[in-house]
């Protein structure tokens, strides 16, 4: 080794003994002809302290030096308490640059604003940074955990392929042209479904991987095209068997990097109610601020805006002394969602109601509304009426919306739950239906034999965790019996025909004795992402993509040459 000590961990200790040691410079401070520097390597960084004429090196931020020296306690009212090397610097009596540096694109120290964009660019610069390098060294530790408990749990890790056919699950995919098989292509997993559920007919019972995934969806701020999510597949198994595990794998991976025990069994709520009071199917208990249905309340009302199949309204605690100006903001942001505004009543502090939907109530209507929706003098109550799934989707985004601005979600809960029993299917706004999750997973028992009669009553054996208002996994119960995977087809207007082209391998695995089994998924690096106090995925990712796609490392998607796409075969035309 080059060194005998790494730079983060010289402690009291250690003083007297000759050292060596090798990084990059940090900082440098010039003391008179004294030289400070911070050598800086993976565990942390240590003073270094020589004469400036005994080391006559430039050394520049970021030069890649080695030192040997011996250490010393730091003089009395030098030691620096908020470092852990902070009381001993090294005495340098030998300084070699190893390698150079060119001026920085960005400092390396401090939090300067520096854009996403040269931060991805210069990528292994910005992992350099102390709070970058840390979150992939959680990452690091979480998926050693994840391993171990699985392990202990008797699962059995196994890689699935990442070139395979194309099958529905969702989103576009990722298409890969076949030379050796002009006009054909591979297509990128958007998940292992199909082959996780194949282990399970090949008996090994209990399956897991940390797998690569991909799935050409549209732009969106925290999502990547390519991601990684804990794949799990049991046999023989019920939705209580699978939630266990999922409590097992997050419980310890929680403990054990961040020191909080998540109190288990975790709650569960309903898909159904979920929506109800908050709007959302992950909804974020950090708080209150429940969306109240009103519809009964205004059964009888004049107002023809809220003569609707639902009316559904949330409190802002103190939104009454809003200005106009940020009232109108609120429209705009509702707008913005593809609504066509946020109805809102403003209770006074003398409890009468203000605004300009106020004026269209009735006086019975005006004096029981703030106490039927628990508004106090000095709350704005919103609205949203209309379509019983748009309204709620709207006013539980208007409560995330309230809780930020407000000040109500308390950073430092965990508030993890469970929530089952979602739809199995829902209208596909053509006539027809579509898979809530997707098309293997099973009904609950209880509407297992006729889920083909009434597909929008049937619930799935379906369950995701949710942790702080994040989806964080999900799975279900399978289908294992071919019978009722055809009537789920049947219901989605799959033809045996066209199940046969698209899922044929696995219909045909199902005719060899397919046990029951179900499982999860887990979304790795949103779960790294909070075990590393990041605000996106992209801060747990070694070379991530911006969101819309881009790599500014590779400058990745590229076009290719003509010779390329003849090579690749892109255009052919495959032979019959």
């Amino acid at each position: 080794m080059i060194r005998t000590h790494k730079a983060g961990e010289l402690r009291k200790e250690h003083a007297g003994q000759q050292v060596t040691l090798a990084g990059w410079v940090a900082r440098r401070r010039d003391h008179g002809g004294v030289v400070f520097i911070d050598l800086r390597d993976a565990s942390g960084s240590a003073q270094v302290v020589f004469r400036e004429e005994d080391h006559a090196h430039d050394l520049r931020a970021e030069y890649c030096v080695k030192v040997v020296g011996e250490v010393r306690v730091r003089p009395e009212g030098n030691a620096n308490p908020e470092l852990p090397t902070g009381e001993i610097e090294v005495v340098a009596t030998q300084v070699e640059v190893l390698s150079e540096s060119a001026p920085l694109p960005f400092p390396i120290e401090g939090n300067t604003g520096v854009s996403e964009e040269a931060r991805l660019k210069y990528r292994y610069l910005d992992i350099r940074r102390q709070q970058v390098g840390n979150a992939m060294r959680v990452r690091s530790k979480a998926t050693f955990l994840a391993n171990q408990v699985m392990d202990e749990l008797g699962f059995v890790y196994v890689e699935t392929p990442t070139l395979t056919r194309s099958t529905p699950e969702g989103a576009r995919d990722f298409l890969v042209p076949v030379r050796l098989q002009p006009g054909n292509w591979y297509a990128l997993p958007q998940s292992p479904q199909l082959f996780k559920q194949l282990l399970q007919v090949a008996g090994l019972e209990r399956y897991y991987q940390l797998a690569k995934c991909y799935r050409d969806e549209d732009l969106r701020a925290d999502r990547q095209p390519e991601f990684t999510q804990i794949d799990i597949e049991m046999s023989f198994v019920d939705q209580e068997d699978v939630i266990a595990v999922g409590e097992a794998l997050i419980g310890r991976v929680w403990k054990e990097i961040l020191g909080y025990e998540i109190p288990t069994p975790l709650p569960r709520m309903t898909y159904a109610d979920a929506m109800a009071r908050y709007g959302s199917d992950k909804p974020d208990l950090r708080f209150g601020q429940e969306l109240v249905d009103v519809t009964g309340y205004f059964k009888d009302t004049t107002f023809r805006v809220f003569q609707a199949d639902y009316v559904g309204a949330v409190v802002m605690p103190g939104g009454a002394s809003q200005t106009r100006k940020e009232l109108d903001g609120w429209q705009d942001w509702a707008k913005s969602r593809g609504a066509r505004g946020l109805a809102y009543v403003l209770v006074q502090e003398d409890g009468t109601l203000g605004g300009p939907v106020a004026k269209n109530l009735s006086a019975q209507e005006q004096d029981g509304l703030a106490g039927f929706v628990k508004a106090a003098p000095g709350d704005a109550i919103f609205f949203a009426a209309g379509a019983r799934n748009s309204s709620r989707d709207l006013l539980g985004a208007a409560r995330l919306e309230i809780g930020r601005r407000c000040d109500l979600i308390d950073q430092s809960q965990w508030a993890f739950l469970w929530v089952v029993d979602a739809p199995m299917f829902e209208e596909d706004g053509e006539g027809g239906w579509t898979a809530v999750h997707h098309p293997f997973t099973g009904p609950k028992p209880e509407y297992a034999a006729d889920f083909q009669d009434k597909p929008g009553e049937a619930l799935a054996y379906a369950y995701d965790m949710v942790c702080n208002g994040m989806e964080i996994g999900g799975g279900s119960i399978r289908i294992h019996r071919a019978e009722m995977q055809q009537r789920v087809f049947d219901v989605l207007g799959i033809s045996k025909e066209e199940a046969e082209s698209k899922f044929g391998f696995l219909l045909d695995a199902f005719q060899y004795g397919p046990p029951p089994h179900g499982g999860i998924a887990y979304g790795w690096d949103r779960i790294c992402m909070l075990l590393a106090g990041g605000e996106s995925i992209r801060d747990v990712i070694a070379f991530p993509k911006t969101a819309s796609g881009f790599d500014p490392l590779t400058a990745a998607p590229t076009a290719i040459t003509a010779e390329q796409r003849k090579e690749a075969g892109v255009d052919a035309k495959p032979k019959e």
